[in-house]
């Protein structure tokens, strides 16, 4: 199973520092049945796109708590055995929570099949939606816009050998 991991570049230097992602319990995004529910797509590279977007949003969760770190959001892709991610238990179909899944542990970085990271044409859109990230969650539709502009920066595909170059 493919799970993408949301980190901020620090995130990703810690991780390439210890060779592994997260510790204890920790979440990713899947495509999961609520959000093959939610997008209605049997098409699995659309699905595994929407996952990959999740998990770039909560990277934008972490950069609005990290002022310090690089407006870039970080994903990381990482096959898993189908039995290691599971849906959060007792958390329903909400929009929040679609494709979100729980790791149980630290995943080794040598299993993961790739990288994505902002370009650094997108970090004014990033912090502007870094900043933006509170008030849009409480309704507010100006900041939403905001939000959307980060999310019209596609994510660059990096392999795991560019972690290095990426972290320095």
């Amino acid at each position: 199973m493919r799970v993408y991991v949301p980190l901020t570049l620090p995130g990703l230097a810690e991780a390439h520092r210890t060779g592994q992602l997260g510790e204890g319990p920790f979440s990713a995004y899947a495509v999961t049945p609520a959000l093959r529910e939610w997008y209605r797509s049997d098409d699995i590279e659309e699905l595994e796109y929407a996952a990959l977007g999740r998990a770039a949003l909560a990277s934008l969760r972490l950069l609005a708590a990290d002022p310090a770190a690089p407006r870039r959001r970080v994903v990381v892709a990482v096959d898993v055995a189908d039995g290691a991610a599971s849906a959060e238990p007792g958390r329903g179909p909400e929009r929040d929570a679609l494709g979100e899944v729980r790791l149980a542990g630290p995943v080794r970085l040598a299993k993961a099949a790739a990288v994505h990271v902002d370009a650094e044409d997108a970090e004014e859109d990033v912090a502007a939606a870094a900043r933006a990230l509170e008030a849009a969650d409480e309704g507010d539709d100006d900041a939403r816009s905001v939000v959307d502009g980060a999310e019209d920066h596609e994510l660059l595909w990096f392999a795991t050998q560019e972690i290095p170059q990426l972290v320095a």
